[in-house]
């Protein structure tokens, strides 16, 4: 199951290229990069580990992209995401947030329902337990 999260997530993964495309569209517009990485990706897991401090002032985007490769070098079995925070006034926000690394066995989520009281009715989003293929 490909985890759907993020700007992109229903197109094929992104290239390096246009990861770096994305990354100077974010500098240009004067945003801070920051590369977080998990192996939780449940979609209410939002503290993500940030890899190293939030990239602001930078002019070009080979320099994220050298701290994403060396990311990958260490972290290369999870998830890692790209985000552009953009902090002037009136927005002062993450706008962009995209995945650019993915592990080899994804994770798979099911929907639970459970009927509470008044015929209502409550859904919660559970990690499946991970299936070894056998060698």
């Amino acid at each position: 199951m490909k985890l759907t999260q993020g700007c992109f997530s229903y197109l094929p993964d992104l290239t390096d290229d246009q990861i770096y495309k994305q990354v100077q569209y974010c500098l240009t517009n004067g945003w801070a990069v920051n590369i977080e990485f998990t192996d939780d990706p449940h979609p209410r897991n939002t503290y993500w580990e940030m890899w190293g401090l939030p990239m602001f002032d930078l002019q070009d985007a080979a320099g994220v992209m050298m701290e994403l490769a060396e990311c990958r070098r260490v972290y290369g079995d999870r998830y890692i995401r790209i985000s552009g925070f953009d902090s002037s006034h009136g927005w002062e926000s993450v706008r962009i947030s995209f995945l650019v690394n993915r592990p080899k066995q994804e994770a798979e989520f099911e929907l639970v329902r459970q009927e509470v009281n008044g015929r209502a009715t409550r859904y919660t989003t559970v990690r499946k337990a991970t299936q070894h293929a056998a060698p």
